[in-house]
């Protein structure tokens, strides 16, 4: 886990004072990892830290710290928070506003620490002698969702919370879009989806799923002739055997047609677009393959 300053700016940029809970070190069994975070504001949170009452706590906690103030707290997780993992976390809570996120590829920072509670680390998150020093995030997975419907949404519910990637979400209506969208998600609307797509980097994972048939031919038609990491799209069987006929049809080999994955996610799993979503962020996951968001086919 990493320090993601585009989020923390944009949830200060829409919140006013936010604060951050990072989990600096823990010991036994705990929730989640060291390196995770979680944004608190006024009013409501993003990313979690796990553990219930213990992120209940934390973050009521950090609603009541006042601009510019940390905190570093080593928490046991036994019968005083309602819990039984049996081990512990130490908690590093910082509240920033506008102008008060460093830059750099690396973020140290001094924290409220007393000397009998900074723990060492050989690792990054490292909380030492009063500073707490983090690698900031890059977003190094750029993916291109193709569609606003109810896969698209899906999609885009289950895929957003993992971290280091960047959501471009294209559709031809501004009113084909959710009133809410993530923040680490851009919404760009296109008439014709095809003359954007120039614009994604060499490194993107496509997904295709609009309204139009004959869309998602152009989209595919358009992705392979563009460079690209990956490239998935939703369909049946005889779909996509039309399709493969007419890609060949307008020069491309079959080679590169079997680029593209048909359908996207696990089949096994069913069609209902949640289904659908959870079949693609199981591919995503799939650090032995990497074959980014396509699933097998």
């Amino acid at each position: 886990m990493t320090f993601d300053r585009d989020a923390l700016n944009h949830a200060i940029t829409k919140h006013g004072k936010v604060a951050r809970v990072l989990v600096a070190k823990t010991a036994g069994s705990v929730p989640r990892e060291a390196g995770t975070s979680m944004l608190v504001w006024v009013d409501g949170q993003s990313g979690t830290i796990g553990g219930g009452a213990l992120e209940w706590e934390a973050a009521k906690q950090a609603r009541d710290m006042s601009e510019g103030e940390s905190r570093v707290k080593t928490i046991p997780l036994g019968p005083s928070l309602g819990q039984c993992c049996g081990g512990s976390v130490t908690l590093v809570t910082e509240v920033f506003s506008e102008g008060s996120v460093s830059d750099g590829e690396i973020c140290a920072r001094r924290v409220n620490a007393v000397a009998g509670d900074i723990p060492t680390a050989d690792r990054l998150p490292i909380l030492k002698n009063g500073w707490i020093v983090e690698r900031v995030s890059q977003s190094t997975r750029p993916i291109w969702i193709y569609g606003a419907g109810h896969v698209g949404r899906a999609l885009i519910a289950t895929l957003s919370p993992l971290p280091e990637i960047e959501i471009t979400w294209v559709d031809t209506s501004a009113d084909r879009f959710p009133d809410h969208i993530p923040d680490n998600v851009n919404p760009l609307v296109a008439a014709d989806p095809t003359q954007v797509l120039r614009h994604a980097p060499d490194t993107a994972e496509h997904l295709i799923l609009t309204y139009s048939h004959e869309m998602d031919l152009a989209l595919c038609h358009a992705v392979l002739s563009h460079r690209f990491r990956s490239v998935g799209l939703i369909g049946s069987a005889t779909k996509w055997a039309r399709f493969k006929r007419r890609l060949a049809n307008l020069g491309h080999s079959a080679d590169q047609i079997a680029r593209i994955a048909c359908p996207i996610g696990d089949p096994s799993l069913g069609k209902h677009p949640q289904e659908i979503a959870i079949g693609v962020a199981m591919a995503m996951l799939n650090t032995e393959e990497r074959r980014g968001a396509m699933g097998t086919g």
